[in-house]
């Protein structure tokens, strides 16, 4: 049995940083990565942008170069799955049924794209973006398809929805609900991005109802809506969010659901096991110490950050203000804070000029900002939610004046 001082559970940026980070602070024990794609870890969200559009080769969205790892020793076991932890021997058994010994095991597996449950979900022609396997695919079969139906309008969806209509595919994108990215953006936002890809010729659906997928010859030929219609197409994209990949956490034991239940520490219930990334349950403190899962670059990094520095003697909890990033078109929009729960929203410029932010509050706090093609209102408007400022919304509204005299 192969045993280490740290086994990190997940490829992916939390993976990778807690490696990082590890060395960064002079740990020197035993440290692999074990994960179930055959890559080393690179980065996934130009898997949805530059990546899929071509611009980026996959050797440019690396995290580190090949040679970096074995450098800093830091082993890694790729394509590798694990499906069963024990905590009492501190071991991990992967799917060839091979052991794996740990002195800490940090457990950053991610989450796998949710599917379709209707009859077609799993023809040839029906695909996630979650990995580079999945868009390898994608784009496989990009050649031979003219019409594509984008299942889910959130962030996945419009990125692959942008980035597919200026290859020249004619793109429809159906959202169940009735505006798209309503989970994560006030309406005002909802509404330009809905507009801003109508006017790329995007056929945008909302309140759509998927019935199934049809299917000839075992290929994805059209989408059947709940009314009826049929959306002829080659290829269906489906973002409908991540499952968190926890079960062999929970099956140890752990406390979790949506993901695993950690303390401020990152720890899980179960001894020397911390979780981080997308799959950790965690109470934030710009949600109101809601307990919440969140699924970014951020939150991943800055969680990996805080593991290891508590793993080198330095106990750190994780506390770090989220942010975000979305890339469609020629508009750039960076998000601060988490607009869960506001009650009230600012719209700072002109939205017809293609370049305004969108401030959330709640009882009068700046909580978040939208910031779209508006840089400055994103780097100064940090502050505001840091702080939990409560600036007058007139002023805010104001563009003459600059958020950080607020």
């Amino acid at each position: 049995m192969s045993d280490y001082d740290v086994l990190i559970v997940g490829g992916g940026h939390a993976g990778a940083q807690a490696a990082i980070a590890l060395r960064q602070a002079k740990f020197e024990g035993a440290i692999a990565i074990i994960g179930d794609e055959p890559e080393i870890p690179y980065e996934r969200p130009p898997l949805s942008k530059d990546y899929l559009a071509g611009d980026k080769p996959f050797e440019r969205i690396l995290i580190r170069p090949a040679a970096f790892w074995p450098e800093r020793d830091i082993e890694m076991l790729t394509g590798r799955r694990v499906v069963t932890v024990d905590p009492q021997a501190h071991s991990v058994t992967t799917g060839d049924g091979s052991t794996v010994g740990y002195g800490t095991l940090i457990w950053a597996a991610g989450g796998s794209p949710r599917s379709l449950t209707c009859a077609g979900h799993n023809l040839v022609g029906v695909h996630a973006v979650r990995t580079r396997a999945d868009v390898d695919r994608l784009m496989g079969e990009l050649a031979a398809t003219t019409r594509v139906v984008v299942i889910g309008g959130g962030y996945i969806g419009l990125e692959a929805a942008a980035v597919l209509t200026k290859l020249g595919k004619h793109v429809t994108v159906l959202e169940a609900l009735d505006r798209v990215l309503a989970r994560v953006a006030g309406e005002p936002l909802s509404r330009f991005y809905e507009a801003e890809h109508r006017a790329h010729g995007v056929d945008v659906r909302l309140g759509a109802r998927v019935d199934c997928i049809v299917e000839k010859d075992g290929r994805a030929v059209g989408v059947r809506l709940a009314d009826g219609e049929i959306l002829p197409c080659e290829m269906v994209i489906v973002g409908i969010g991540i499952i968190p990949s926890v079960q062999p956490l929970l099956d140890a034991g752990a406390v979790g659901g949506n993901g695993v239940k950690v303390d401020a520490s990152c720890r899980t219930s179960l001894p020397d096991i911390f979780a981080i990334g997308d799959c950790a349950l965690h109470a934030n403190a710009f949600a109101d110490d809601a307990e919440i899962r969140l699924e970014s670059v951020q939150n991943a990094n800055d969680m990996a950050n805080a593991v290891a520095k508590t793993l080198t003697g330095l106990a750190t909890d994780y506390h770090a203000v989220p942010w975000f990033w979305s890339n469609q078109y020629d508009l750039r929009l960076q998000t601060v804070g988490l607009s869960i729960g506001h009650d009230a929203t600012v719209t700072r410029g002109d939205p017809a000029t293609r370049s305004f932010s969108l401030l959330y509050l709640k009882q009068g706090r700046v909580i978040a900002l939208d910031c779209v093609n508006a840089v400055r209102d994103y780097v100064q408007g940090r502050a505001l939610v840091v702080e939990g400022k409560s600036p007058d919304p007139t002023r805010l509204a104001d563009t003459d004046m600059v958020l950080k005299e607020l």
